[in-house]
């Protein structure tokens, strides 16, 4: 079981407090009463798909002794024009910098937290958003 607490701060503004002890403050846009003082909570379902599919993916590299210095996946999403402004569609872009990286590592890392690790991929696509996937491999520098 996870748990957590959001709570009302004023106007349009949530903080949300995870069972970890971790704060995320959230505010609605300014047409809607909020002053940017935080994340919108859509915001904050896109970042975590970012993060729990780049958490797989590293993850699978390290166990293919794969030299990753840097993984950063650019997400970009389309949503409803109705309310519900649910997600239609989000690509997630990986640029994946290492030593001497084996693409097809690479391709397989995201595959396989596409099609069996991400929960929040599985979750989002499950409801009927479409994701798609690229990436680049780049080559770092030890340091």
């Amino acid at each position: 079981m996870m748990k957590g607490v959001v709570s009302w701060q004023g106007e349009v503004q949530f903080k949300g407090v995870s069972e970890s002890g971790h704060v995320v403050d959230m505010d609605g846009p300014a047409d809607s009463g909020g002053r940017e003082a935080g994340f919108r909570p859509m915001e904050l379902l896109l970042l975590g798909l970012g993060g729990c599919a780049s958490f797989d993916t590293v993850t699978i590299l390290k166990k293919a002794r794969q030299q990753v210095l840097n993984c950063e996946v650019e997400l970009e999403a389309d949503r409803a024009d109705a309310v519900p402004s649910v997600f239609t569609r989000i690509h997630l872009h990986f640029v994946v910098t290492g030593i001497s990286l084996v693409e097809s590592h690479v391709a397989r890392a995201i595959r396989l937290s596409a099609e069996k690790y991400c929960s929040a991929s599985m979750m989002l696509e499950a409801g009927g958003v479409k994701i798609s996937h690229s990436y680049e491999v780049k080559e770092g520098k030890a340091v």
